[in-house]
């Protein structure tokens, strides 16, 4: 009988311990699970604000910048747009930038505005804009779509269920990409324009551009670019 009851304590505190690690390493995982979700997408997002100056201008955000990108990367409930072509046709050298796509930020992927809709309004010492074919056109004060396909384009890389957050090389077409988004009927308080790669210095740039003692490459290899082939495309 003795030896029965040792068993039995044995075996309870055996139980006893396994509940113990059980329930611990389980609380462990639900509470880096949770701190995950408030990271990637339970934070609280600053409504879109405009700054102020000629950034405001651009539509670039008070809150939400290349200043403080890095903090808002990687959520769940969001897509990150970078707007800029490969290589541009407008000269933006001459504006103390770079026609070519030079960096991106980790997270980020590419999609060309200038093949959304003509851009307008550049500064004039860059030249000439992209004037090739693009999905939308602007007719009258209202916006046309050129293609079958071109608002399935749109809600493809711009979900109307997630944030979205744009950048460019000086900030100007991440603007236009949210003014263009909200007249086909996004929600413009989930659009963020948080402004230039020209002016980023965070920890999550992906370098294109190397200089090699006066010898420039590119890597757009690197780059995750959502081309538009209008050749598959339907005409309306």
């Amino acid at each position: 009988m003795k030896k029965f009851l040792n068993i039995l304590l044995v075996f309870f505190a055996v139980g006893g311990l396994f509940t113990v690690l059980f329930f611990g390493i389980y609380g462990a995982v639900q509470s880096t699970k949770t701190a995950i979700d408030e990271n990637n997408t339970a934070a609280e997002l600053p409504l879109p604000e405009k700054t102020g100056g000629l950034r405001g201008q651009l539509g670039i955000d008070k809150n939400i910048n290349e200043s403080n990108i890095d903090e808002y990367l990687g959520r769940d409930d969001s897509v990150y747009r970078d707007m800029r072509m490969l290589v541009d046709t407008a000269s933006y050298e001459a504006i103390g930038g770079d026609s070519y796509l030079s960096g991106y930020v980790d997270g980020f992927e590419v999609v060309p505005y200038p093949k959304l809709i003509q851009a307008t309004g550049l500064p004039p010492e860059v030249g000439e804009a992209y004037s090739g074919n693009t999905l939308f056109s602007r007719q009258d004060d209202k916006i046309i779509a050129n293609y079958k396909e071109s608002m399935d384009f749109m809600e493809y890389y711009f979900p109307k269920d997630k944030n979205i957050f744009l950048m460019c090389g000086g900030g100007g077409y991440a603007g236009m990409t949210k003014e263009l988004l909200t007249e086909l009927g996004w929600d413009k308080d989930k659009i963020w324009v948080v402004g230039g790669y020209w002016y980023y210095e965070g920890e999550h740039n992906i370098q294109i551009k190397h200089d090699d003692n006066g010898v420039i490459s590119y890597d757009f290899w690197k780059v995750p670019y959502h081309d538009i082939n209008f050749e598959y495309l339907n005409e309306k």
